[in-house]
This record gives C-alpha cells, sequence and structure tokens, in this order.
C-alpha cells in the first residue's frame, strides 16, 4: 500500500496514529510512502500513483472519502494572503489558491508551515479560514482522506484515529521543531486550531465551497 503522506505540522498527530496503527495491525499490513507537497501529491493520487492521501478539497470532488479531513473551524494560521497588488499563487496548493480568489483576496498566497512561520511574526496578513468563517459561518476543509480501494481498512483508521487523543512522543515533536524552525510551543498551540472531523457541519462547508467554485469559475 502506497500513502500519500504530506509533511505539514497539520498532519503530525495523524502520522503519529498511522505509525502505531501499522505497527499493531494483526493483518501485517504493510505501508510504504510517498512524500510531496499537496498539489504533487493530488496529481500522483489522482493517477493511482498512491492508494490513499489527504487530497486538496477541489480535487478530492467525486472521490471516495471517509469522514477525516484537514478542517478549520475558524482561524488555521498556516493558510494565508500576504496583502500585495500582485496576486501570488503558491505553488503547492491548489484548494487555497482557488480560495483566495473566491473570497477576492489579492496578494501573495501562502500555506503550511511557511505560511505559520510568517502568522507567528505577527506580519500582515489575512487567514483564509478565519475569513470563509466570517462570510459562510462554516468550517473551511482543505483536504479529505481519499481512498482508490480497501474502503474498511479506511473507516477503521476514521474510527480508531477519532476516538483517540493522540499525544506526540517528544522526541517527535523536538524534530518536527527542528525541521520546521517553530517551537514546540507554538507547534502544540497550533494543532488546536487543526480539527479532523468531517462533521456534518464540516460537510456544508464542503459542499458550499464546491458551490462558490462552480460561481466563481461560471464568471471568468
Amino acid at each position: 500500500m502506497v500513502f500519500g503522506k504530506i509533511e505539514y505540522l497539520n498532519l503530525l498527530p495523524f502520522h503519529v496514529f498511522m505509525k502505531r496503527f501499522v505497527r499493531s495491525s494483526r493483518d501485517g499490513m504493510s505501508m510504504n510512502y510517498y512524500k510531496d507537497v499537496p498539489a504533487k501529491t493530488n496529481k500522483k493520487f489522482l493517477s493511482r500513483g498512491v492508494d490513499a492521501a489527504f487530497i486538496s478539497s477541489i480535487k478530492a470532488k467525486g472521490q471516495k472519502h471517509v469522514n477525516l479531513g484537514i478542517i478549520a473551524k475558524k482561524e488555521v494560521l498556516s493558510v494565508i494572503v500576504v496583502p500585495n497588488q500582485i496576486h501570488l499563487a503558491d505553488k503547492e496548493s491548489e484548494t487555497s489558491n482557488l480560495l483566495a480568489k473566491i473570497l477576492h483576496l489579492k496578494g501573495e498566497v501562502l500555506i503550511g508551515d511557511k505560511a505559520l512561520r510568517y502568522t507567528l511574526q505577527n506580519k500582515p496578513h489575512i487567514d483564509m479560514a478565519k475569513k470563509w468563517n466570517e462570510t459562510h459561518s462554516l468550517p473551511f476543509v482543505f483536504a479529505l482522506l481519499c481512498y482508490h480501494k480497501d474502503k474498511n481498512l479506511y473507516k477503521k483508521i476514521e474510527k480508531n484515529f477519532l476516538k483517540k487523543k493522540i499525544k506526540i512522543p517528544r522526541y517527535i515533536l523536538k524534530e518536527a521543531a527542528s525541521r520546521t524552525q517553530i517551537s514546540e510551543q507554538n507547534i502544540l498551540h497550533y494543532l488546536t486550531y487543526i480539527s479532523y472531523n468531517l462533521d456534518e457541519k464540516a460537510k456544508r462547508g464542503v459542499e458550499k465551497f464546491y458551490k462558490e467554485a462552480q460561481k466563481w469559475s461560471q464568471t471568468r
């Protein structure tokens, strides 16, 4: 099995969970990882180069998925627009670039750990998830856990991941801090803004995004 692994901090708890899940699997489950940024992982999944991954919402439409996602109830800190007269997309993301256009935000789109580092410096920026929530009173779903086959396996992953509070081992937290140049304390604080449960309100958020994306495309 090949899993698309995106090593942004927002998925750190899930990767900790998966490491334990694979190790404890009774059927000797093996997992290989394809590691890249969201935009490239999307392409790899759609070409069936990976079996499952957290796929950007705009590319997850119509794909099989479980009720796990990368979700911001309000603000998210790591998906931002730096105000500028010139619009610059982030090549690592497709959903966030489109979201900026839907929200009529002009500037440089930044996502992931580099965006979080920018936010933590208290420089001028617009948090896109916060802006979305202020506009629509709904969470924003950045990605969904999609799969091509083995539905029962991914439903099992969903069930077990959501029922546990994942504690990140100190050595993993320390390594993540070193890799991203973001302090352990700030990483843990950031993760309080991330939800993974695709509940009914989050599902309405996804559907609203698809409708807004369609309306935007019809105006082009």
